[in-house]
């Protein structure tokens, strides 16, 4: 028979609730509500929620494995262990690029490359197609190496050819995470026809309805005298936005913020969207 609980018998299990860092100002665009007197304060979390499992879509080149990378870095950095299922990239290649964002981001690339595990499912069928397999490998490099911390670049791999079954996969590696006690990141790719700035992504919401949270990734290409007129941007330039939709673990902002990818690929989150307008229109009536 199957149990229930009282609310209150579940207060030894529930976790605490504060930030995992991940190197860029989404740190500060989590937070918690404290009260102070007699008044309740915002107080910054300091990073995604802990044992959240976060799911970072947007159509190509918007910068969602750099950032997937930078929260790994961050954390490997710091001593924790991050275990990287890398499903698009062969893990050479993962290596060269961490070690570039490692040598930018200022991190001892010593720690980095001794505490990030892993797992190169971007060569393996049997490993992409079959999630039990995935997460018995994952599951044994946990607990052999004390993994607090979880990303799989991309989620979408593991069904490209099966999108049908995108909710029943997603759902089974979202339970995986909390088994074992991740905090978790997943990488989702969007197909041609979603609209970009949705949480959607391949598979339909499957990821965006069964994960704790989303943040969205955008790009616009500047392509008008009325784009260079609201953005300040030159003609050709491409404007980065990234976005929380939703977490269902903590209070977050929920504006639509402006970033840079810099040249060496690291992401550098500047200002909501309608801040950064009212800056250049002001820089421009100043000119």
């Amino acid at each position: 028979m199957y149990r229930y609980y009282e609310l209150r018998e579940l207060e030894s299990k529930a976790p605490k609730l504060f930030g995992i860092p991940t190197g860029t100002k989404l740190d500060e665009m989590f937070f918690k509500v404290e009260k102070e007197g007699d008044r309740y304060i915002k107080k910054p979390l300091g990073g995604v929620p802990h044992l959240a499992v976060m799911n970072i879509t947007g159509v190509p080149d918007t910068g969602k494995s750099l950032l997937a990378e930078q929260f790994a870095i961050t954390q490997a950095s710091a001593g924790y262990r991050v275990l990287y299922v890398t499903v698009e990239s062969p893990a050479n290649f993962l290596y060269t690029a961490m070690k570039q964002r490692s040598e930018v981001l200022g991190a001892d690339f010593s720690k980095v490359e001794s505490n990030i595990v892993v797992i190169d499912a971007s060569e393996s069928d049997e490993l992409r197609e079959n999630p039990k397999a995935l997460m018995e490998t994952m599951a044994y490099a946990i607990k052999e190496k004390k993994v607090t911390n979880t990303i799989i670049d991309s989620i979408t791999g593991l069904y490209e050819h099966k999108e049908v079954m995108a909710r029943q996969i997603v759902r089974q590696f979202y339970n995986f995470m909390k088994r074992h006690r991740q905090t978790g990141i997943f990488v989702s790719q969007k197909r041609s026809a979603q609209a970009s700035e949705s949480a959607e992504a391949a598979g339909g919401l499957a990821v965006a309805h069964i994960v704790d949270g989303t943040i969205v990734l955008d790009k616009k290409l500047i392509e008008s005298r009325w784009d260079v007129k609201l953005y300040g941007l030159p003609i050709g330039s491409v404007l980065r936005t990234i976005r929380i939709d939703g977490c269902r673990i903590a209070p977050h902002d929920s504006r639509m913020w402006v970033f840079e990818i810099s040249e060496v690929g690291t992401i550098e989150i500047i200002a909501p969207l309608s801040e950064f307008i009212k800056k250049r229109a002001k820089e421009e009536d100043e000119e």
